[in-house]
């Protein structure tokens, strides 16, 4: 864990939980592409760019979970980097409660803030600041999160973020966490055309060819889809729902899993509603869903009168 793998002649990755990315704009000077989960990461990235003689001129951030920028401050603090986070992802790196108050909807209790769901804060600049390294390209992916972004290095190198989860993440826990399902599919789809010397999401191996890997997290999105239609064929309220999903998918909840999931599941939600799959209602003073009836027609004749048939 912590090991230097080099990609390219400029491009690195340190393989640790949520890879980071290492570009060597020079002899000397090196940018980070987020900066791991905590203070303990920052420490064992420093050392890394210590013993290679590197200088830290600056941290892009994919997006502003925790565990992309929980070494931001840490490293911040040491080296006087500039930390590069754009429009919303900002916000939230900048006052990290901002995070578990999102996922929980109102004010969290004391076993969410904690540093895998509330980093550190730390002073960021909009991606627009002229200090950004040249020949960077910036690639919107959103759908995991608000402005979630790749960055393509100018030797070919794709870090992806967390657009894709590996093969044994889903298998093990189903439901990916997901802001928004139609943009995500949307970037599902523009990565899977994408082509690039090396891919290097950020919980999924380094890869040339990510194509499949794509293939099988768009799969999955569709089959928790289905699995909460199935579910809403009765009218159900959003606790009933969740619960069906942890039992159908055999989860443990625990308070981390219940704002993960429980706000995934409701972006579900807004998706299928949005796209008339679900329909909502209010009875007794609680929110139900529903799944909607839909109906395919087809026209026969009788006694020269069209006639509109349901299957």
């Amino acid at each position: 864990m912590y090991e230097l793998v080099q990609i390219s002649e400029k491009s690195y990755y340190i393989n640790c939980p949520a890879k980071i990315g290492v570009y060597l704009a020079d002899s000397a000077n090196v940018y980070l592409i987020d900066s791991g989960n905590d203070k303990s990461a920052g420490r064992k990235v420093r050392q890394i760019l210590d013993k290679n003689g590197w200088r830290l001129q600056g941290i892009l951030n994919t997006h502003s979970h925790a565990d992309h920028i929980g070494g931001n401050r840490y490293l911040q603090g040491q080296t006087g980097c500039r930390i590069y986070s754009p429009g919303i992802e900002g916000a939230f790196t900048k006052y990290p409660v901002l995070e578990p108050s999102f996922l929980y909807g109102g004010y969290p209790c004391k076993d969410l803030r904690h540093k895998f769901l509330m980093a550190q804060d730390s002073d960021v600049l909009d991606f627009s600041d002229e200090g950004f390294p040249e020949g960077i390209e910036v690639i919107p992916l959103p759908g995991h999160f608000f402005d979630m972004t790749g960055f393509r290095t100018p030797d070919g190198v794709v870090f992806l973020a967390d657009c894709i989860s590996s093969w044994e993440t889903l298998e093990k826990y189903a439901v990916a966490f997901i802001y928004d399902v139609e943009a995500y599919l949307q970037t599902l789809d523009m990565v899977e055309d994408m082509e690039a010397v090396m891919f290097v999401p950020a919980h999924a191996k380094a890869a040339k060819d990510v194509k499949e890997l794509v293939r099988y997290n768009r799969d999955q999105v569709h089959k928790v889809a289905e699995r909460i239609l199935d579910i809403c064929r009765e009218p159900r309220n959003f606790e009933e729902i969740l619960q069906q999903v942890f039992k159908g998918f055999g989860l443990e909840m625990n308070f981390e899993q219940y704002v993960l999931v429980g706000s995934t599941v409701k972006s579900y939600l807004s998706w299928l509603k949005d796209s008339g799959r679900l329909t909502a209602v209010f009875e007794d003073s609680m929110l139900l869903w529903k799944k909607k009836n839909l109906f395919r027609y087809c026209a026969i004749m009788e006694n020269g009168r069209m006639l509109a048939l349901g299957i």
